[in-house]
């Protein structure tokens, strides 16, 4: 055991021995490592003291380096070097023109008398003047256009449009038609940063483009000393294009594709996959086989959403809008008002009928009645508001069969509790004939010829299920068994209206889209 220990000391010592050797050997490397490193930390620590403000961009380094070193040219003792370089070096990008000189800004004066005249400049832009979403035909001579303006352009001055219509280079029509507009504003005053203006242009031309040549539509956008009372400033913008050949004037007369059509308000947030689920199934039976579903994605139409809309997409009944980016402008409720009021004119003669309610909300009309044998009976009117059912989002009703079989039944089967408290103004929805409508709101239109009919309680009524679908776990948070409660100061009736149809609505889904959204999540 002595020799194992000499041999074990020896052993150690050759360790140590040939580890100084390498360290001695690779001295000049590790020097050099160590100073990198040191370097790296220095400049990651001064970083740390720098202003918030300051920013360093690659065009930046490329500057200073620029004007610290000269270009480096091929030399012939270097051969090791043209490896590096490129074959065809490419010829030097043309100097760019400097940008002009900032006007010169107004400085104080002293007048006569010792006055001080104080000067003031003006820099950036608060607001944009005028936002675009989207640009329609109304009619023959009559165009819509639906954006975002500055509100308190519109609130404290007076802005104004002007519409023009420039006749394609090739129409036999070559006369510049022009319009003074007509501006809506349909937000009732809720915009913020932003409110939604609807521009009518009516032309005094019987038909505009009538040669089907083509054209374009500008709108020119004025301030009228709103902004700036020393400049009117006026922008034109190109707001709507017809290729030649593309007019269908037959659309403005002729049936429409849908008898109706839902106008959906911007979605946004972690929505319930199951509450969309069951709202589809339920409105496609109810609306039948020539609807259509407009629905616009402000961030809520996730993936799980998405898997259970595709089904209804694929057979034709919903369009899927992508309105995200809309959330760049500061206007009211992710811009409702805007999105509701495009899709009016962008749909306008697409429908007899068009409706405007959310997804929480289930238009019901009684048994022994349709849809469309209601709908007959009010075409004289060109708007009808809906009343509204408020239905508990909390309270379930739970049977015999337990808890277990409640949490399995679809939201709108099990939420039965009705509030019945007086004295309380409801929000109404509403559906209108589109084709007499100018403008559009989101509990009712005010722009509109033709009269509307309030009293429709007996014929048509819409259940709300206020915030279920923004929330992804089970709706029942109270199970109980009673026609009659007092909860949270709120009295509440048993009411199984909607409880009744939803076995026909399950056997709907089925029949028509198969078993596919069987597994869907809350």
């Amino acid at each position: 055991m002595g020799k194992d220990g000499d041999k074990g000391e020896r052993g150690a010592g050759g360790d140590r021995k040939m580890f100084v050797g390498v360290v001695w050997n690779c001295a000049t490397e590790l020097k050099i490592l160590l100073t990198a490193l040191l370097v790296l930390c220095s400049i990651a620590t001064l970083l740390q003291f720098l202003p918030p403000r300051f920013s360093l961009s690659s065009s930046d380094l490329r500057l200073c380096i620029s004007r610290i070193s000269p270009p480096l040219s091929p030399s012939p003792s270097l051969p090791s070097l043209s490896f590096f370089s490129s074959p065809s070096p490419a010829a030097a990008p043309p100097a760019l023109s400097p940008p002009p000189p900032p006007p010169d800004a107004d400085r104080e004066q002293v007048l006569e008398g010792g006055v001080v005249k104080r000067a003031f400049n003006p820099y950036g832009s608060a607001a944009y003047s005028f936002i675009t979403m989207g640009s329609y035909r109304g009619g023959l001579n009559t165009f819509a256009v639906v954006g975002l303006a500055s509100k308190p352009l519109h609130v404290y001055a007076k802005p104004s449009y002007q519409c023009r219509w420039v006749p394609h280079p090739n129409s036999t029509f070559t006369s510049v038609s022009t319009a003074v507009a007509t501006k809506i504003l349909p937000d009732w005053g809720y915009g913020r940063v932003y409110t939604v203006v609807v521009v009518n242009c009516t032309f005094p031309d019987p038909v505009v483009n009538p040669d089907n040549s083509g054209g374009k539509l500008l709108l020119l956008a004025s301030t009228s000393g709103g902004s700036d009372r020393k400049f009117n400033f006026t922008d034109t913008i190109e707001v709507l294009a017809e290729p030649p050949g593309s007019l269908d004037l037959s659309i403005f007369s002729s049936r429409p594709k849908y008898d109706y059509l839902y106008c959906g308000s911007p979605l946004y947030g972690n929505l319930s996959p199951q509450r969309v689920r069951e709202w589809m199934a339920y409105h496609v039976r109810l609306f039948g086989g020539r609807s259509h579903f407009v629905i616009h994605d402000a961030g809520g139409i996730h993936e799980e959403v998405l898997e259970v809309l595709r089904p209804w997409m694929e057979l034709g009944y919903v369009t899927l809008q992508d309105v995200r980016d809309q959330e760049r402008f500061d206007g009211y409720y992710h811009n409702q008002f805007m999105v509701v009021n495009d899709c009016l004119h962008r749909h306008k003669f697409a429908t007899k009928w068009m409706f405007f309610f959310d997804v929480d909300e289930f238009i019901y009309v009684p048994p022994k009645n349709t849809l469309r044998s209601v709908l007959d009976s009010l075409s004289d009117y060109t708007q009808i508001t809906i009343e509204q059912m408020p239905m508990s989002n909390k309270l379930c009703f739970v049977d015999g069969a337990g808890a277990g079989r409640t949490y399995r039944k679809w939201g709108f089967e099990k939420l039965v509790y009705r509030d019945v408290k007086r004295g309380i103004r409801r929000d109404r929805k509403y559906a209108v004939q589109p084709r007499s409508v100018y403008a559009t709101g989101v509990h009712m239109s005010q722009n509109l010829k033709g009269r509307t009919n309030h009293k429709t309680e007996r014929r048509i009524k819409y259940f709300h299920y206020h915030g279920t679908i923004a929330e992804r776990r089970e709706p029942c948070r109270n199970l109980v068994n009673t026609t009659d409660l007092i909860f949270d100061k709120v009295p509440y009736v048993l009411d199984t209206t909607m409880r009744d149809v939803a076995g026909a609505v399950k056997r709907f889904e089925l029949k028509t889209i198969g078993d596919r959204l069987q597994r869907t999540r809350q």
